[in-house]
């Protein structure tokens, strides 16, 4: 006996299909009607900006409550204080090893296929102002908020965690005193949960106009002067995503590679739209935990810790930009030139963590100790928009890969939820998966 039923498309496919036809169409925006002004002011810069915008703002909009509550609910979940420095410094370490790696495969990979050789300066803009970066020691001061509150209202996600991590700690030492104040806060964070469930439900929407209105305005007339950079780029964030993060999940965490890759793609959907890992924080936190099996008193720290230190794309960048700006420029760079540029751009993970605009500041760093012109960021900056999405996939990648680490070695990471490829699914993706289970029983009778 046969019955139908009627099968819903999970959310997953859903936002992967928006992601693509969005592209698709955006393309089709620039190439026939890129003089259109009605296509122009109110569907590319109407519609899909207005859209994408608010579903941006929807985002970040729980990243501070999510991040704030969910921290708080992990240090006092961890009971014992010294976990957390033994979690932070794992966290810190891992972080730094990974984008260590990322600058040298970025500058290996780069001196083999040398992307400048051949670029005509005359193809690209000539005018760019870098911004200054802070010193390390104001990255540091400013790490302790002088005021919790505007701290919050600014999104300043380091001071946030300080206070976070301190209240935390606070409420556990406070003994049964602390328990009411704790109970407030356990409820709160499921409450916030599920109001990230309700936007990725949405998410399908969202995503369509902001990946529609990126394609009708970059097109793909700026990738043909820069093509040999971009695939060099493509190649380098592509090997390090799946090569280094797969290495790390076999042979450090006894852990399948696929498994995580199949189980993360609402993440990467979501950090390659809003290309910022800070507004992917919730539906980071959410896969982390509910979809990999990771403890909240980890994810908690490592998830918005890694959102903003943890930079493996964006120090790819500096290593393919570096030799591509001296190749162009004709200037050789010695193997001293090349440990500059390997310390400076992982160290400058971390001192220009909060800063908009960290990419384009953190090049401007590092072409700066090697002694090349700062005006050579001129020269990438036309597909810079479309490589940035890219590299804010492979920062979100690298976040959920640590966190799993740390949850491993800390026993706090449930196996059975990660080998388990329904878990966490949102409730109308389970109930597609049991349809789908029942309508294979029904065909065997």
């Amino acid at each position: 006996m046969q019955k139908n039923h009627n099968k819903k498309m999970s959310l997953t496919m859903q936002i992967m299909i928006a992601m693509i036809s969005g592209g698709l169409l955006g393309l089709a925006l620039n190439l026939w009607f890129a003089e259109n002004s009605f296509i122009q002011n109110f569907i590319i810069d109407g519609l899909f900006n207005v859209v994408g915008t608010i579903f941006v703002s929807s985002l970040k909009m729980m990243v501070v409550p999510l991040v704030m509550v969910s921290l708080i609910t992990g240090v006092t979940s961890l009971g014992d204080i010294n976990a957390l420095g033994r979690i932070g410094g794992k966290a810190l370490l891992l972080y730094l090893l990974t984008t260590a790696v990322a600058i040298t495969l970025a500058l290996s990979i780069a001196v083999t296929f040398d992307p400048g050789a051949g670029f005509e300066m005359e193809n690209a803009q000539t005018e760019f102002a870098a911004g200054e970066p802070p010193a390390l020691s104001k990255v540091l001061i400013d790490m302790v908020p002088t005021n919790p509150i505007s701290a919050m209202a600014e999104g300043s996600m380091l001071q946030i965690i300080v206070f976070a991590l301190l209240f935390g700690i606070a409420i556990t030492l406070t003994g049964e005193k602390g328990r009411h104040v704790l109970n407030f806060f356990n409820d709160l964070n499921v409450v916030i949960m599920k109001m990230v469930e309700i936007l990725m439900k949405l998410a399908p929407f969202g995503v369509f106009c902001l990946i529609a209105k990126t394609f009708a305005g970059q097109g793909l007339e700026l990738l043909a002067p820069l093509a040999k950079y971009f695939l060099v780029m493509v190649a380098a964030l592509g090997l390090h995503a799946i090569g280094t993060f797969s290495l790390l999940l076999s042979l450090v965490g006894r852990l399948s590679p696929w498994l995580f890759f199949n189980k993360i793609r609402a993440i990467l959907a979501f950090a390659f739209s809003t290309a910022s890992s800070n507004a992917t924080i919730p539906i980071t936190l959410r896969t982390v935990e509910s979809r990999l099996g990771a403890n909240n008193s980890v994810a908690s720290f490592t998830v918005p810790l890694g959102a903003t230190i943890n930079m493996d794309g964006t120090a790819i960048m500096q290593g393919v930009a570096t030799v591509f700006i001296a190749s162009v420029y004709g200037v050789d760079l010695s193997m001293n030139d090349y440990l500059t540029v390997i310390l400076t751009a992982t160290l400058a993970s971390i001192g220009t963590a909060g800063v908009p605009g960290v990419g384009l500041i953190m090049l401007a760093m590092v072409l700066g100790e090697v002694g090349l012109p700062t005006e050579g960021i001129a020269l990438i900056i036309g597909v810079d928009r479309l490589l940035d999405m890219i590299r804010t996939a492979v920062n979100v990648t690298g976040d959920a890969t640590v966190t799993c680490l740390i949850a491993k070695s800390e026993n706090a990471l449930d196996e059975t939820i990660f080998n388990d490829p329904q878990a966490g699914l949102l409730e109308n993706e389970a109930e597609d998966v049991d349809a789908e289970q029942n309508s294979l029983l029904d065909n065997e009778k």
